[in-house]
C-alpha cells in the first residue's frame, strides 16, 4: 500500500498576518491578533515525516488563549444490547464452568482436601495475575477479555481437558497401552489446544482486542493461569493431602505443603510458559501485513506449546520410572533457560512497545497534534506516572484520571498508526475503520487534554502549531519560540487552545 505523506501544518497555510483565532492561523501581537513570525511553522520537521496514511484534520480547539477546556467525557460506541448480552452470558458460562469444575472435584476428592488444595492453590493466582496486568500497563486490554481468558482456562479448558483424558485413558488401559502415554501424547495436545482456544476465537473474530505480542501473552498466560490453579487443586489436595491423610492429617498437610512447593514456586511458570507460545504466535500475526503469516504464526506457536508441554511430561515420566536425574537434567538444562529466555523477551518487547509512542507519534508533532514533551512524557512508565502526578498537581483527581486515559489513548493510537504504516489493514473496510478509529482517537486526546492543560501557574499561556511555540509573555504579547533541542519531559506544557486550523485531508485513499 503506497499512501501519501501527512499533509502540510495546517497553521502555516494562511498568508501571514491574515489568519484571526478561529481561522487557521497564530495571533500576531495580542492572541489572535498577528504573525507567528519568521517563517512557516513546521516545514522543517514535516519535510521529515514518514510515509504512511495522510493524518486527519487538526481538532478545533478553543479560540480564548489561557481558559482550559471543561471536561467532557469522549465520545465512544457503547455496547449494543446484544454485544452486552452475548458478554454477559459469555462471562457467565465461563464463571458456572469453573465453579463447577471446583464442586465437581470437591465431590470427588471430599470437603477437606478441597478446602487444602483450594487454599494453597489459590495463593499463587493474586501474584500471577498482577504480574500479567503489570505487563499489560501501557495499553490495558479490556477487563472482560482478561476475565473470560482466566475463567476459560480455570473451567471451560479443565472440564474439556478432565474428560479428554479420561476417556483416552480408559481407550489405552483397554488396548493393554501405559497409561503414561495419556501425559505425553494426549494431554499435552487437548490442553494446550483447550487453553489457547479463547485468545484464537479473539483473534478470528476480535482482531482489534490483539495490538500487538504483549496482548497475547496477556490473554494465554491468563487462560494458563486459571487451568493452573484448578488442576492444583486436585494435585495439591487429592494427590498431596489424601495420600499423606493416611497416616494423620499433619502428614497430609505435609505433604500437600511439600506438592505445593514444588507445583508452584519450582515448577509454577510450567503452564503459562507452554500456552505463552501461543501468545507470540498471535501477536505476532496480528502486527504482520502478511497473510500467510497470519494464519502460520498461531499454528506455529501452538505446535511449540504442545511439544514443550510433552517434553515436560516425557521429562517427568522417565524421572518416574528410570532416573530421578532426568527432571533435575531437563529442568536445569532446558526449561529454565526457555523461561528466562521468555521472561527477557517479553520484557524487551514490552519496552519495545512501550516506545512506539516515541517512535511513531513525531509524524502528529510534526502536523501539530502533539507538542514534543508530550511525545517524550509518554515514552516510559517513569515519566507517564510523573505526569499522572503533575495532573493530578495541577487540576485535581480528575486531572489525574483524564491523564491516565490521554495516555492509553496515545497509546491505542501509536499502535495504530504503527498499523498503517506497516499496511496491517489491507481490507478496504479495516483500513476505512482504522482511519475513523485515529480520528476519534484524537478527537478523545484533545477532550482529555483539556482538563489538565492551562491549569498549571508555573506555565505561560502557549500552544504548539507544529515547529514553533507561540508563547504570552508577561507583557501580553505573543511571540514564538522555537522548541529546545531536548523537550522538556516528563510533563507535557502546551495548552489545548489556539486557532482553529484549516481542515486537513481526511485521510489516503485505497490503492
Amino acid at each position: 500500500m503506497v499512501a501519501p505523506l501527512p499533509p502540510p501544518n495546517p497553521y502555516g497555510q494562511a498568508p501571514a498576518g491574515q489568519g484571526q483565532p478561529g481561522q487557521g492561523q497564530p495571533g500576531q501581537g495580542q492572541p489572535g491578533q498577528g504573525q507567528p513570525g519568521q517563517g512557516q511553522p513546521g516545514q522543517a520537521q514535516n519535510a521529515q515525516a514518514p510515509a504512511g496514511p495522510a493524518l486527519p484534520g487538526q481538532p478545533p480547539y478553543g479560540a480564548s488563549p489561557g481558559a482550559p477546556g471543561a471536561w467532557t467525557p469522549p465520545v465512544g460506541t457503547s455496547p449494543s444490547v446484544w454485544r452486552a448480552a452475548f458478554l454477559s452470558a459469555l462471562i457467565t458460562v465461563c464463571a458456572i464452568a469453573t465453579i463447577g469444575m471446583v464442586g465437581f472435584l470437591g465431590w470427588r476428592l471430599g470437603p477437606v482436601p478441597l478446602a487444602v488444595g483450594l487454599i494453597f492453590a489459590i495463593l499463587p493466582v493474586p501474584v500471577l495475575i498482577a504480574c500479567f496486568l503489570w505487563l499489560d500497563r501501557y495499553e490495558p486490554a479490556p477487563t472482560w477479555i482478561l476475565a473470560v481468558s482466566f475463567l476459560w482456562g480455570a473451567g471451560v479448558a479443565t472440564a474439556g481437558a478432565l474428560w479428554v483424558n479420561r476417556t483416552f485413558g480408559d481407550v489405552f488401559a483397554a488396548a493393554g497401552k501405559p497409561e503414561g502415554l495419556v501425559a505425553v501424547l494426549v494431554a499435552p495436545v487437548i490442553e494446550e489446544a483447550l487453553k489457547a482456544a479463547f485468545p484464537l476465537l479473539l483473534f478470528a473474530f476480535y482482531r482489534k482486542a490483539f495490538t500487538g505480542i504483549i496482548d497475547g501473552v496477556v490473554y494465554c498466560g491468563l487462560s494458563a493461569t486459571g487451568f493452573a490453579m484448578v488442576e492444583n487443586i486436585l494435585y495439591v489436595g487429592g494427590y498431596g493431602f489424601v495420600e499423606g491423610a493416611q497416616w494423620g492429617p499433619n502428614t497430609g498437610v505435609l505433604i500437600a505443603l511439600t506438592t505445593f512447593i514444588v507445583r508452584v514456586p519450582l515448577t509454577g511458570f510450567a503452564h503459562p510458559l507452554f500456552t505463552a507460545m501461543v501468545g507470540l504466535g498471535l501477536g505476532y500475526a496480528a502486527r504482520s501485513p502478511r497473510r500467510a503469516v497470519r494464519v502460520l504464526a498461531p499454528l506455529v506457536g501452538l505446535l511449540a506449546a504442545m511439544t514443550l508441554h510433552g517434553a515436560w511430561n516425557l521429562m517427568a515420566m522417565l524421572a518416574a520410572s528410570v532416573d530421578a536425574y532426568y527432571i533435575l537434567y531437563g529442568y536445569v538444562s532446558v526449561f529454565v533457560p526457555i523461561f528466562f529466555g521468555m521472561l527477557g523477551f517479553v520484557l524487551w518487547v514490552r519496552s519495545w512497545e512501550g516506545r512506539l509512542a516515541e517512535r511513531v507519534l513525531p509524524v502528529y508533532t510534526a502536523a501539530g497534534w502533539f507538542s514534543p514533551p508530550e511525545v517524550v512524557a509518554l515514552g516510559t512508565l517513569g515519566r507517564r506516572l510523573s505526569a499522572r502526578a503533575w495532573a493530578r498537581r495541577v487540576a485535581g483527581d480528575a486531572g489525574h484520571s483524564a491523564m491516565k486515559s490521554y495516555q492509553y489513548a496515545a497509546t491505542r493510537l501509536a499502535l495504530l498508526r504503527d498499523g498503517l504504516d506497516r499496511g496491517l489493514y489491507w481490507n478496504r473496510a479495516d483500513f476505512e475503520a482504522a482511519l475513523a478509529e485515529e480520528r476519534r482517537l484524537l478527537d478523545e486526546i484533545d477532550r482529555y487534554r483539556r482538563v489538565f492543560t492551562g491549569r498549571d501557574p508555573l506555565t505561560p499561556r502557549a500552544w504548539w502549531s507544529a515547529g514553533t511555540y507561540h508563547i504570552q509573555f508577561p507583557d501580553g504579547q505573543v511571540r514564538p519560540v522555537a522548541p529546545p533541542s531536548l523537550p522538556v519531559v516528563p510533563v507535557p506544557v502546551p495548552a489545548s487552545w489556539g486557532p482553529t486550523p484549516n481542515p486537513g485531508q481526511p485521510g489516503a485513499a485505497m490503492p
